[in-house]
């Protein structure tokens, strides 16, 4: 590749030939028949981890690889398997551990997820991968059609989609117990924006870290100790996609499946201006979307992040005078109000300001579990299954990429702060030109 790689010339590239490896349909399906499932993992530090530990605990899992920029993270995952090899670089692992790993779970930073995703995919390797699927719209698109192309097992790491609440939730509202949902209001006040510029002074960057390896596709920039790595990434517009591309995945999954909904047709962000380097701290994200057989017409959905989310508003008053959980999602149909606190919290009917029981025994769900740990397992256990055979994933790339590309949507509505942009989806465009170069960006040669 050159120096700067034009997204779409990577997504051509990131087939087999890239790497100079080939895993035949054949060779796959015999690892498979084993009925054990041989897994590589890049990026093993915080959420990878916390997905090292949840794929691994499925009975039928051998952890073959790990992979890490820092050398400490990579440490503590090697403590847990001993038996695997390890890599700092996932191009590297993935071309000396082809034949010897079954799929692949990728735990980066949001702008690693797609290039080391599509190199993995192109190996016809499965693919789990961390919430938001991409970091731009044009990688959404170009991993749910490699995913189709190849017919991959895949799954996005938005464990909540199989928690029970969240499940009761889609079948209430698809059973029409508030009717139509016209209005969608939505809210977490972590603050995963800042204010400032970047950092001027430069630290040197610790031995167990590889810079130029957490970097990776995106451009090159100087080191500054707890800037970027480990977790402030999240804030800064090359590496993370703010608290919209973070929480805002989880809060949106629930309505946005219950109401099988699609792209959005407008959005409009009204936050500060953008400063070129790190997000606003707070944004009120309005989406307009086509309507549905669970909406009215239209649908209006209203997202609030940051410090003091939500504002007040008369859709989000409870009964009693009642608080607000500090995440969570408000539907607003024809018969009244249903209220999703996020997350461990059932579903609530409001009607005419009031509670109101609902026959939810009536949805065969079972009881209730309570343990986030074991409810958590249950979306990292599906991938394990879907890869073996006996299961199918409830959060493939194929609605993933959707999901995603409607948050990032309104991430890039953040670069124009007031406006309205209107979204083409079938084109895969904004009407306003100057919006579309943050549809995708260059790799850096790395």
């Amino acid at each position: 590749m050159s120096n700067k790689t034009n997204r779409r010339e990577f997504v051509k590239k990131s087939g087999l030939g890239i790497l100079g490896v080939a895993l035949t349909p054949s060779l796959v399906g015999k690892l498979v028949n084993k009925g054990r499932l041989r897994t590589a993992h890049i990026g093993v530090g915080g959420m990878g981890m916390e997905d090292l530990k949840a794929i691994s605990s499925h009975k039928l899992v051998d952890v073959t690889a790990l992979c890490d920029v820092d050398s400490k993270r990579l440490a503590a995952a090697l403590k847990l398997h001993p038996n695997a090899r390890t890599y700092s670089d996932y191009r590297l692992m993935l071309r000396e551990m082809a034949n010897e790993i079954d799929a692949v779970i990728v735990s980066t930073p949001d702008h690693t997820h797609a290039p080391a995703s599509m190199l993995a995919m192109g190996m016809d390797k499965p693919v789990y991968c961390q919430k938001p699927l991409t970091h731009h719209v044009s990688e959404a698109r170009a991993m749910k059609k490699l995913a189709a192309e190849k017919n991959l097992v895949t799954q996005m790491g938005i464990q909540v989609h199989s928690f029970y609440d969240y499940k009761l939730a889609t079948l209430l509202i698809q059973s029409g117990i508030i009717g139509k949902v016209h209005t969608v209001r939505a809210w977490s006040p972590k603050n995963w924006g800042y204010d400032g510029s970047a950092p001027q002074s430069v630290d040197p960057v610790p031995d167990t870290l590889d810079w130029n390896l957490w970097l990776g596709t995106s451009a090159e920039r100087p080191y500054k100790k707890d800037f970027y790595h480990p977790v402030n990434w999240r804030k800064l517009m090359d590496y993370g996609c703010g608290t919209l591309g973070d929480m805002g995945v989880h809060i949106f999954d629930t309505p946005y499946n219950a109401l099988e909904l699609d792209v959005p047709k407008t959005i409009k962000n009204e936050c500060r201006e953008p400063n070129g380097f790190a997000y606003p701290q707070n944004n009120i994200v309005t989406y307009k979307f086509p309507g549905t057989k669970y909406t009215d017409k239209t649908l209006k959905w209203i997202w609030y992040d940051g410090p003091g989310a939500p504002e007040k508003h008369k859709d989000l008053e409870l009964p009693n005078g009642e608080k607000l959980h500090d995440q969570g999602a408000m539907f607003l149909g024809e018969k009244g109000k249903l209220y999703l606190p996020h997350f461990q919290k059932l579903p609530q009917l409001i009607v005419d300001g009031k509670y109101k029981e609902m026959d939810i025994e009536s949805f065969n769900l079972g009881a209730p579990v309570r343990d986030y740990a074991s409810e958590g397992k249950k979306h990292y256990h599906q991938f394990v299954d879907a890869c073996l055979g006996t299961a199918e994933c409830s959060a493939p790339f194929s609605y993933a990429s959707r999901l995603t590309e409607t948050i990032l949507l309104g991430v890039i509505a953040g670069r124009f702060p007031n406006k309205t942009l209107h979204w083409d989806a079938k084109a895969a465009k904004f009407s306003e030109e100057e919006a579309n170069q943050y549809l995708e960006s260059a790799y850096r040669d790395f």
